[in-house]
């Protein structure tokens, strides 16, 4: 099981209507202060998100890949999406 898809199972608790994650790690590979973890670019909408602020909606991605965060995911870009916008 790949970094990605244990990412995208992790995040299927938000119930995601749309989620785009790719896989930029090649692109990084050797870069100064990389340990080895994956480049990561998550576009994710989802109802959860709903009346939370930007950081809100970051932390529960973040709570939710808290684990990965601290091994198999160096970098991580997010645009988390309400439902309703």
């Amino acid at each position: 099981q790949t970094t990605a898809d244990v990412i995208r199972a992790k995040l299927a608790e938000l119930t995601p209507l749309e989620l785009e994650l790719q896989d930029d790690s090649a692109s990084h590979a050797g870069h100064r202060g990389n340990t080895g973890g994956g480049h990561f670019n998550l576009t994710i909408r989802s109802e959860k998100f709903n009346g939370l602020s930007p950081v809100q909606r970051h932390r529960l991605i973040f709570d939710l890949l808290r684990d990965e965060m601290r091994s198999s995911i160096h970098a991580l870009s997010i645009r988390a999406i309400a439902a309703d916008e």
